[in-house]
């Protein structure tokens, strides 16, 4: 498997993972349904873990064109590999919420509210203010990027355990789940683009019943947000490996 085909398919398995306990949480008669944020997030950071263990070895797991921008600009991937990464990225994360609409696929009929359709497939905010919704996704993309970076730091790999090595994803699950319990109140916590802009799409193209609009005037956001998060977030890694050396 090749590194983009890897991020393909890693990013489906966040998805399918991640929108699939918001649609267990969110859709009328599952059998988790209102069983609340505690769920979603544990959920999704969970999604994070197996996705990034299922392709760390082929393509460093980035699964995020914010992480993928975030390692360009630390000269850890080519410039000319971040097309083929985000596009890559993108696509599976419409296919993870393809997938999540076929195994859900009596619960969309049954389910009136049309917020609830689509917060399976896309974040929204909590309170709708363009500059606080971006700032909170800059932030929370930013935790995202440096935290990842410090776990799979040299300074933070034990030679003798390897214990980065075998427990870095479990521990980028861990940041990605303290992200959604402390920053994620306002927007959802995106944190990706790809993980908002495919099922997105998802939620745009499927015949789902009663679906409503897709709301595409807040979409940039979680696109913009996270790109920006993750450069910012690499500029503060630089700076405290940098001190780190000093």
């Amino acid at each position: 498997m090749n590194a983009p085909l890897a991020e393909l398919v890693g990013t489906m398995i966040l998805v399918l993972l991640g929108d699939g306990v918001v649609a267990n949480v969110v859709l009328k008669q599952t059998k988790g349904h209102n069983s609340g944020w505690i769920v979603i997030t544990t959920g999704w950071a969970l999604a994070v873990t197996v996705a990034v263990y299922c392709t760390a070895s082929i393509s460093g797991a980035h699964l995020n064109p914010a992480v993928t921008l975030a390692k360009a600009c630390l000269g850890q991937l080519p410039w000319i590999d971040v097309p083929a990464y985000m596009a890559a990225q993108v696509v599976g994360a419409f296919l993870g919420a393809v997938l999540v609409w076929l195994a859900y696929l009596p619960h969309w009929k049954v389910t009136e509210d049309t917020g609830s359709k689509l917060a399976v497939f896309a974040t929204s905010p909590a309170i709708r203010h363009t500059a606080s919704n971006l700032i909170c996704e800059i932030i929370g993309t930013m935790m995202l990027v440096v935290g990842s970076l410090a776990v799979l730091s040299p300074a933070n790999l034990d030679p003798s355990t390897g214990f980065a090595d075998g427990f870095g994803p479990v521990l980028v699950g861990v940041i990605v789940w303290a992200i959604g319990l402390s920053l994620g109140g306002p927007t959802g916590y995106a944190i990706n683009p790809a993980r908002d802009l495919g099922p997105r799409l998802a939620h745009f193209l499927l015949p789902i019943s009663g679906k409503g609009g897709s709301d595409w005037g807040y979409a940039w956001i979680p696109i913009v947000g996270p790109l920006v998060g993750g450069a910012a977030g690499a500029a503060v890694y630089t700076l405290l490996w940098g001190l780190e050396k000093v």
